[in-house]
């Protein structure tokens, strides 16, 4: 397997920050040279463990209750937040967001991981609460994500029931703590540098350059003899 450095980044689906996180630090790649030598890994983080699998409130009720305010005033909030998210060309529709439990979006996360669909079922499922305000905990549209994704659904059920990955999201959830994560989403590069929060892609820019830089130093690429011989080129020359 090729050698890159690795960003990993410690989220949650219910995260409006990660979402928008997600959107600055890919902006970030699209301006690093060597964005092909850098690996993103997805961490499982859960905000509301204790969030029950049957809540039937809204996103503005729920906010309300937990934090002590009014509904109104939680409707102020997300304005605010989806006027965020549009920055970063994003569409979020708290209106119809469905608060979940997201143990079984990890594990769906981590499914895709083990099929090479990781950054794809991320982004699906963010997709899917923020602006198409499905109910992530529900198994029937997390199946229906499973074979959008082109994974075989049924193998993802069968993972489901069997809880083959919450061990792997546990564990997930254990390395956080080692780290420092006190909030998400969490930047962690080359496991020295860490950005906290949804920062602006000229910071992550100037995070990767730095931490590649020394990642290279200790990954350098080869130094080759070569034997020059007839090629033909990318540009249809041949000599």
């Amino acid at each position: 397997m090729e050698n890159k450095m690795i960003v990993e980044i410690w989220s949650d689906v219910v995260c409006p920050y990660c979402y928008i996180g997600k959107r600055k630090l890919e902006k970030a790649l699209s301006q690093f040279e060597d964005s092909q030598q850098v690996n993103v890994v997805w961490k499982s983080y859960i905000l509301d463990p204790t969030m029950p699998d049957d809540y039937d409130k809204s996103t503005y009720e729920q906010i309300a209750s937990k934090y002590g305010t009014t509904v109104e005033e939680a409707k102020a909030t997300h304005r605010k937040l989806e006027e965020a998210a549009k920055a970063v060309g994003l569409d979020y529709d708290f209106d119809k967001v469905k608060p979940a439990n997201t143990m079984k979006a990890h594990q769906l996360i981590h499914f895709a991981k083990a099929n090479g669909k990781q950054d794809e079922a991320e982004e699906t499922l963010f997709r899917a609460y923020f602006t198409e305000g499905k109910n992530i905990n529900n198994v029937d549209t997390l199946a229906e994500i499973c074979s959008s994704l082109g994974l075989n659904k049924e193998e993802f059920l069968s993972a489901l029931a069997k809880e083959t990955y919450h061990d792997d999201v546990r564990a997930d959830i254990y390395e956080a703590k080692q780290v420092g994560v006190q909030g998400v989403p969490f930047f962690v590069f080359n496991r020295k540098y860490a950005v906290r929060g949804g920062q602006e892609p000229a910071v992550f820019l100037e995070v990767l350059q730095k931490s590649f830089s020394e990642w290279r130093k200790d990954n350098p690429l080869p130094n080759l003899e070569i034997i020059e011989g007839q090629v033909c080129t990318p540009d249809g020359k041949c000599d």
